[in-house]
């Protein structure tokens, strides 16, 4: 498929933007070269990105349990809400007077964020996830600097951790420490209970873990750390399994970061914009980037600075309309609805396991929440076929594999997270394809290692594309 900028002729053209009405200014550094723009009419321009649409694979064209990133339908009464004429034609710089029904939207997403987590003081001003790991650690890392304790250099992060955690641990000038997952896929608690002491600056942690289990020894595991004297962080970018059941808080928890575009379904929006709010209890709200949100005596909102502020993270205040979308999503499931879509994600990733049972092995075979992990380290002693070789034979069936060699502690791994809006024939469907893909993987594995043979491009080299990307387009001389 041609790109769009190899299509057309010059003389071509299309109407959907105005003629420009800004005098023309001669630049002291002209161009040397032409511009390259296409030169396309408006049926060719359609034609050409309504192929590409048809080219991807998105949760509106199929099931796709990638585990890890939650990626459920996103109801189009989100984008209804965020597409509102008083919420989009707005600018970060008027003065807050001119948009308090927005400075309101924040602060009831805060509440009710807050009542799910169990925080005391939320912000939104972080633009994703990792932006969000980020700024909860400086904020662990302002809270002891402000009391003097200044030797809690370390953060400590368990084996199976998203590959985020240690890096966001850096960024903020910590040493990470490491500990070992226990055989039950857990926390070690022996481990953590030696890695401890007066360096310590905090745990990062999430819970459901990286491999589907909720951690029997949480309310153990946060009372080490605090007995320490250190803090304990929440990965929270995907709460999709506990959201209205338990509370992170509640857990033991100091401060949380999550993905609005996975449990609070924005959406992912291809890279972005997204939002990383975190959450913190009382003893946190003092460092928080400044401004937040509060509300003055006359009822009136306003951006207040918190006293002991890290700063800004972030120019403006978050991406509002991503916000939007969060509350449109919390009011419209309300008290009962998000712990009902928690139990249904539980329900149908434990469904699933059952199901592939029958012939996959489990990395751990337990009751898992809204994912677990397959080992296909057998299966490809056996025959010769990898997790990738499955992922790719998903392709022809018009399933997006899920999430592949993660986590680094199960080799050959397939992470699957069918999410709490798929339904039972679905299901039901996909697990039909896994087990169809098994029994290949035994009588014509030469078929697996050519997959996908139905896709636009077939298997390309994803360790040379990673290793030499080619990042820019160069036309090819006549």
């Amino acid at each position: 498929m041609k790109l769009i900028f190899e299509k057309g002729a010059p003389g071509q053209h299309l109407t959907l933007l105005p003629s420009c009405d800004v005098p023309e200014v001669s630049l002291s550094h002209e161009r040397t070269a032409p511009l390259e723009l296409p030169h396309v009419s408006e049926t060719e321009l359609t034609r050409h990105y309504t192929a590409l649409a048809k080219r991807v694979h998105g949760v509106n064209d199929g099931f796709y349990p990638l585990g890890s990133c939650t990626m459920k339908y996103n109801p189009k009464i989100n984008e209804d809400m965020a597409a509102l004429p008083g919420f989009t034609q707005i600018h970060p710089l008027q003065p807050v007077e001119t948009v308090q029904g927005c400075l309101e939207v924040y602060a009831k997403a805060e509440e009710l964020l807050g009542e799910i987590t169990g925080m005391d003081a939320l912000t939104f001003q972080p633009a994703a996830g990792a932006h969000g790991e980020f700024t909860g650690l400086l904020l662990i890392k302002a809270y002891h600097h402000h009391r003097g304790d200044t030797a809690r250099t370390k953060i400590i992060v368990p084996d199976s951790a998203h590959g985020t955690n240690p890096a966001s641990a850096v960024m903020a000038g910590y040493t990470v420490v490491n500990i070992p997952s226990a055989p039950d896929g857990c926390v070690d608690v022996e481990a953590l209970r030696a890695a401890v002491g007066p360096d310590t600056a905090g745990l990062m942690l999430t819970n459901p873990n990286t491999v589907g289990i909720f951690d029997k020894n949480i309310l153990e595991i946060t009372r080490i750390v605090h007995d320490a004297g250190g803090l304990c962080y929440y990965d929270g970018a995907n709460l999709n399994a506990v959201m209205g059941v338990v509370r992170p808080g509640d857990m033991g928890f100091d401060v949380i970061h999550l993905n609005l575009h996975k449990t609070f379904s924005t959406p992912h929006g291809g890279g972005g914009p997204g939002s990383g709010a975190v959450g913190c209890k009382e003893i946190l709200r003092p460092f928080l980037p400044g401004p937040v949100v509060e509300k003055a005596e006359d009822g009136s909102y306003r951006f207040a600075a918190p006293a002991h502020s890290i700063g800004r993270v972030k120019d403006f205040y978050g991406n509002f309309t991503v916000v939007v979308k969060a509350l449109t999503y919390i009011l419209t499931l309300g008290k009962e609805g998000i712990p009902d879509a928690a139990k249904n994600a539980v329900l149908n990733a434990n469904y699933m396991m059952k199901r592939l049972k029958e012939k996959y092995t489990m990395a751990y075979d337990v009751p898992c929440m809204h994912e677990f992990v397959m080992c296909l380290a057998e299966l490809l002693h056996d025959t010769g076929i990898s997790a990738m070789d499955i992922a790719k034979g998903l392709l022809d069936n018009g399933i997006h594999p899920p999430t592949m060699y993660f986590p680094l502690i199960v080799h050959e791994a397939l992470m699957i997270e069918p999410t709490e809006t798929e339904s039972k024939e679905t299901l039901d469907e996909a697990c039909d394809v896994f087990l169809k893909l098994w029994d290949m993987a035994h009588s014509d594995p030469q078929a697996l290692h050519d997959a996908p043979r139905t896709t636009p491009v077939r298997r390309l080299d994803e360790v040379g594309a990673a290793r030499n990307p080619v990042l820019r387009y160069t036309k090819e001389e006549d």
